[in-house]
């Protein structure tokens, strides 16, 4: 059973967040779900769920959700007004659950995520967090395609979690991915502040400060210890 040890080796929590947003652009659109797990490891060395929160937060005063989003996601704008809080609110709620630290952040395709969330903590003393995308680790593990769902069927899970759109439900599943991915190979420390992009597309959204951003192509087969992301950049680094 995996109890992620070399990454408590380094952090004192994993804090595995999603979210769910009105739109693309965190530069114009927003969060309207944050969901987040902090993990810490017990003296007996297993892993326990420290703290938790499943947050609606609601839009600006007179904007409204995109059809598309409410279809997707299943929130509405009257939910995001008889439950959802202030921003402010649900990033005081977050800054709990990264303290006290160090603390890693982790998501699925963690570059959208990130930037959405650095939208919502503008402003307020978090440091600066490192951060590790289990999209990245999951491209070196197995063929296209790469969404979590994915994920969940490649490592047996669907009787454990779901993915389904809602951001507590996702971290729940992630959780479980990270735990597996640890179990078939313990390299999770290696990807810390290591984003992977499709080169054909570029970076989306604006880099964060600390991240190394480097091209990823898709593999027909799991990639051998030395052929994986962190791997071939150790060796070009050492050769440089």
């Amino acid at each position: 059973m995996s109890n992620l040890s070399s990454l408590f080796d380094r952090y004192k929590a994993l804090v595995i967040f999603d979210t769910e947003t009105s739109g693309l652009d965190p530069e114009k659109d927003q969060i309207i779900e944050l969901a987040a797990l902090r993990v810490e490891r017990t003296a007996a060395r297993s892993l326990r769920i420290a703290g938790k929160m499943d947050t609606f937060i609601k839009l600006p005063e007179g904007e409204l959700l995109p059809e598309n989003i409410v279809t997707l996601t299943g929130i509405t704008d009257e939910l995001l007004q008889s439950e959802g809080v202030r921003p402010d609110k649900a990033a005081s709620q977050i800054v709990k659950l990264m303290n006290p630290g160090p603390a890693l952040m982790i998501a699925h395709n963690a570059q959208f995520d990130a930037c959405f969330l650095r939208e919502l903590l503008r402003g307020v003393k978090v440091g600066r967090p490192d951060w590790l995308d289990s999209l990245t680790v999951y491209k070196d593990r197995r063929p296209y395609p790469h969404k979590l769902a994915n994920a969940i069927l490649a490592y047996d899970l669907g009787d454990k979690v779901q993915n389904s759109h809602r951001a507590i439900d996702d971290v729940l599943a992630l959780f479980e991915v990270l735990k597996a991915m640890d179990e078939e190979r313990d390299d999770l420390t290696t990807y810390v502040n290591l984003f992977g992009y499709n080169q054909k597309y570029g970076v989306s959204g604006r880099r964060i400060t600390g991240v190394r951003y480097e091209p990823q192509g898709f593999i027909k087969a799991m990639s051998r210890p030395e052929q994986t992301l962190p791997a071939r950049l150790a060796r070009k680094q050492v050769v440089t």
